[in-house]
């Protein structure tokens, strides 16, 4: 079987992890990294960093298909942009599930989106388009999870839970099931969420 040739956009640390698990999903063929222009020429896990933002539509364009592998914390903007970027380039924009996660036949995952090694994504659940799924990360049955979310590593996201768009769940938080999340709210590593999120709420990472 031929594997699909495949660009990073991305070239700090979630681009390594994203790396690792491309590689275990024996899908795709790395051809590349974007990086920063000072970046330009250097090996991330030994695949080259091909070119900078300038040269991310015409690189794109001949990879074929292409992820953000660029991470998300306190915004999503970033990964916004770049995956705006791609759709306008034409080219693929794969869901990648590393061969170590579960998720459910009867569960959705929107393009562009990854889900890493050990990550479950129970049934009936949707994650839309540009999301990321971490390390073990749990996203139960019946949840809904948005556009350009982050559900970071360990984090377990209880069943029927509503997350909007562009929303970040810290690692090892967890979420009561049933709760509603509104957009762009940032939910830090730690904490316990019992209750619905207005838009733009951020919780501090319980310590």
């Amino acid at each position: 079987m031929s594997l699909t040739p495949i660009l990073l956009v991305g070239a700090g640390g979630h681009a390594r992890a994203c790396i690792d698990v491309i590689e275990q999903s024996n899908r795709f063929t790395i051809v590349g990294l974007i990086g920063t222009p000072d970046e330009v020429g250097g090996l991330v896990l030994g695949y080259s960093i091909v070119g900078s933002d300038d040269d991310l539509g015409a690189r794109a364009s001949t990879a074929g298909a292409a992820i953000v592998a660029i991470g998300q914390i306190k915004t999503p903007e970033p990964r916004i942009r770049v995956f705006g970027l791609l759709k306008l380039s034409g080219c693929d924009l794969p869901v990648i599930i590393s061969p170590l996660a579960y998720v459910s036949r009867h569960s959705f995952v929107g393009e562009g989106s990854i889900v890493m090694h050990g990550a479950v994504v129970n049934a009936g659940a949707r994650i839309g388009r540009n999301c990321i799924v971490n390390s073990n990360a749990l996203v139960e049955h019946d949840c809904d999870v948005a556009d350009d979310c982050h559900i970071a590593t360990s984090a377990a996201v209880n069943s029927g839970v509503r997350i909007g768009a562009g929303t970040f769940i810290g690692s090892n938080s967890s979420v009561r099931q049933g709760a509603q999340i509104g957009e762009r709210c940032v939910i830090g590593m730690g904490q316990r969420v019992l209750t619905d999120c207005a838009p733009g709420s951020q919780l501090p990472e319980r310590r």
